[in-house]
Formats: C-alpha cells, structure tokens, sequence
C-alpha cells in the first residue's frame, strides 16, 4: 500500500481494489480476439478441448500453471503474469466468501489465545 503524509490511503489511485477482479481469462480472450485466431484453432494447437479453453476465456475454469505455459507457448504472454493475476482473483473470491471469512476469524482468535 503507498502512503503519502496528510492523505488518506484510500484516497490514493494505486491503493484502490477494482469492484470486481479480473479473470485472465478475460484478457486473453482479448488477445486472441485482436488477433483474430479462432478459440477452435487455438484449442486444437495448445492441445486441449474447445469446451475447456471456452470456459477458461469465459471466467468459468481457473488458468493452471500448466495452461498459462500453453497460453505462453502459444501466443507469447508470459505465464507469470497470468498466474499472478489467477492468484488475485482467487483471493478476492476467498474474500468474498463469508462462511471462510468467518472460519479464519476464529482461528485468529484461537491463535491470540496461544
């Protein structure tokens, strides 16, 4: 978090989360948009059905390690980013989910008392 003396961290632009975290699949769904390569064609060459790289673009399926270094190998975005931003989204949602959020509650309190 950046901090500046007499602001508000909240009030400053690179401390803000975004409403809703981006899935990487979203951005290269982009990519191979712009391109102008088929998902089909795309699939078939990194190896690996229409039906799951659908789901990957549409934010319904996680980008592994082992698919980032396909998307890698394929188009030439780097996997690391990709995973970092997979990581993200990951810890937004375990954020959002309250039964979680609850769970650790109590294992802080647990652990204050040690």
């Amino acid at each position: 978090m950046i901090t500046i003396q007499g602001i508000d961290p909240n009030m400053i632009a690179n401390n803000l989360e975004p409403a809703f975290p981006t899935h990487p699949g979203e951005i290269l769904k982009e990519e191979i948009g712009c391109r102008g390569i088929s998902q089909r064609k795309l699939a078939e060459q990194m190896g690996i059905s229409h039906s799951v790289l659908n789901e990957i673009l549409n934010a319904r399926r996680p980008v592994t390690e082992k698919t980032a270094m396909m998307f890698e190998a394929a188009l030439g975005v780097d996997a690391e980013p990709l995973m970092r931003l997979q990581m993200r989204y990951n810890m937004r949602a375990a954020k959002k989910d309250k039964s979680f959020m609850q769970r650790l509650e109590n294992i802080r309190k647990v652990a204050a008392m040690l």
